[in-house]
């Protein structure tokens, strides 16, 4: 189970919205979904959880590029959410090269009935290789509001969200849309 919300700085402090990710295919869709929730070009923060597996902070400042930091990168790239802010850029990687080799992969349908080696494909796939376990991302994301990179490192995915929303004086809002 995900959950995701906006927090919109404004000159009233934080406004909170819960957001749906199902129509977000890229990063930058996300960060244009950012946007749009502060028209002022304030500070938005995409805050994304996965039922205490990982969380993740998207930072967009005006028409600034957007700023993210993973919790585990591992448990994230099982996640569709989590795909969406593993970013090559992020991970350190060449572009386009954890896709697959299109040249190696066998289309003669022989495929089918051959679960030994799907098995192993899911298990050992180019997601789970190609990215480790670990924080990734700009950690210093919170540093000027208020959550150091050690704290922000220190959380636990179970109630990272709530500790950073209440290090933002915006935990009241963040409940509202919870």
């Amino acid at each position: 189970m995900y959950f995701a919300a906006l927090l919109a700085r404004t000159e009233d402090g934080w406004e909170a919205s819960d957001t749906e990710l199902d129509d977000v295919e890229t990063l930058s869709d996300l960060a244009d979904l950012a946007r749009e929730a502060s028209p002022e070009e304030d500070t938005v923060l995409v805050l994304i959880e996965q039922e205490d597996a990982w969380f993740g902070v998207v930072r967009v400042d005006g028409e600034d590029d957007p700023r993210i930091y993973v919790s585990d990168a591992a448990a994230a790239a099982r996640s569709a959410y989590g795909e969406l802010l593993l970013t090559d850029e992020l991970l350190g990687r060449e572009p386009g090269s954890d896709g697959p080799d299109l040249d190696a992969l066998d289309l003669d349908g022989t495929e089918d009935g051959e679960s030994d080696d799907e098995d192993e494909d899911d298990e050992d796939g180019p997601s789970a290789d190609a990215v480790g376990h670990g924080p990734v991302g700009d950690s210093e994301i919170l540093d000027d509001l208020g959550v150091s990179e050690k704290e922000l490192r220190a959380l636990d995915a179970e109630d990272a969200l709530g500790s950073i929303a209440e290090a933002l004086g915006a935990s009241e809002v963040l409940e509202t849309v919870r």
